[in-house]
C-alpha cells in the first residue's frame, strides 16, 4: 500500500496543471479575474479529493499495522517483528504529514489568488510547490511521533506488552520499560463500564482523561446531553473532565483483548472443573 501511494503522488500534483480558463459561467467554484476571464478550480477540487482519498488509505494502513503489532505481542513474537510494525507506522505518519502539507499548500494558494485578484493568470503549480517546499523544510522527527494514530499505536502497544508479559511470567525486564501510569496487572484493569456497570464488549478510551466506556453507552450518553444542550461530564467517579466529545473517543483494542483473554481463561477453568 505504501508503494502504491508513493507512485500516485506525482500524478496528483500534475493535475494542478489542468486549471483552465473558461467563459463566464454560474459555477460556484469559478473565480473571475480582473480582465473578465474566469478561472475554474474544478481540477483543484478534484486534486484535493484525490489527496483526501489517499489519506483514508493511509489511515486504514495504520489501523492494520496497529492490529498486526498487537497480534504479534499477543502471540509472543520476536520484539524485532513488533519493531518492524513501528517503522511502518512512522512511514505512514511521514506520508500523512506530506499529504497534509500538499492540501494546505493548495488551499492557501487558492485563497491567495481569490484574495489578491492578480491581473495575469497565475502559475498555480509553482505557487503550490513553493508553499509546499516551505512547509516541508520545517519538518522534524518529533512531528511524526505526535501523529494521532502513532500515539495511539504506542499506547496500545504498551498496554498489550504489559498484559501479555505479565501473563507469560517472563516479562520483568520488559515491564521495567513501560510507563508506570499504564503498567497495571490484568487483575487491576477495570473491565466494567462506568455507565452500564457491565463488562465492556467494545471499549473506547477517552484520549483526554484516559477513562474507558462501552462504546454504545457513551455515544448515547453524549447524544442525550446534546439534545439537552448540555456538556457531558466523564461518568467515571472522581474524574474532573467536564466536556466529553465523540471525537475524543478511540477504540481500546488492548483492553478488548484483555477482556476476551480473561473470559477465555474463565471458560477454560470452568471446563476443567466439570
Amino acid at each position: 500500500m505504501l508503494g502504491h501511494l508513493v507512485s500516485i503522488m506525482p500524478f496528483i500534483l500534475e493535475r494542478l496543471d489542468q486549471v483552465i480558463l473558461e467563459v463566464p459561467s454560474n459555477k460556484s467554484n469559478d473565480f473571475k479575474m480582473p480582465g473578465g476571464a474566469r478561472i475554474s478550480f474544478n481540477s483543484v477540487d478534484s486534486s484535493l479529493s484525490s489527496l483526501k482519498n489517499c489519506q483514508s488509505y493511509i489511515n486504514t494502513g495504520m489501523d492494520i499495522a496497529t492490529h498486526v503489532a498487537l497480534d504479534l505481542v499477543e502471540s509472543f513474537n520476536d520484539v524485532e517483528d513488533v519493531n518492524s510494525m513501528e517503522k511502518v507506522m512512522i512511514e505512514y505518519a511521514a506520508m500523512d504529514r506530506e499529504l497534509n502539507h500538499y492540501m494546505r499548500a493548495i488551499e492557501e494558494t487558492v485563497n491567495q489568488i481569490k484574495r489578491e485578484k492578480p491581473e495575469n493568470i497565475p502559475d498555480l503549480k509553482s505557487l503550490v510547490h513553493e508553499k509546499f517546499t516551505a512547509m516541508e523544510s520545517e519538518n522534524s522527527d518529533s512531528d511524526l511521533q505526535k501523529n494521532e494514530k502513532y500515539v495511539y499505536f504506542k499506547d496500545q502497544l504498551k498496554l498489550m506488552r504489559k498484559q501479555f508479559c505479565h501473563k507469560s511470567g517472563n516479562g520483568e525486564e520488559a515491564i521495567e520499560q513501560i510507563d508506570e501510569d499504564i503498567a497495571v496487572t490484568q487483575s487491576q484493569m477495570n473491565f466494567i463500564c462506568p455507565i452500564t456497570q457491565m463488562e465492556m464488549k467494545r471499549p473506547v478510551r477517552n484520549k483526554v482523561c484516559g477513562h474507558t466506556y462501552e462504546e454504545d453507552a457513551i455515544l448515547k450518553f453524549i447524544q442525550n446531553r446534546k439534545q439537552q444542550k448540555k456538556k457531558v461530564r466523564c461518568p467515571k467517579i472522581g474524574c474532573s473532565h467536564s466536556d466529553v466529545k465523540g471525537s475524543d473517543l478511540m477504540p481500546d483494542e488492548a483492553l478488548k483483548r484483555a477482556i476476551d483473554s480473561q473470559n477465555k481463561q474463565s471458560w477454560s477453568t470452568l471446563d476443567e472443573t466439570l
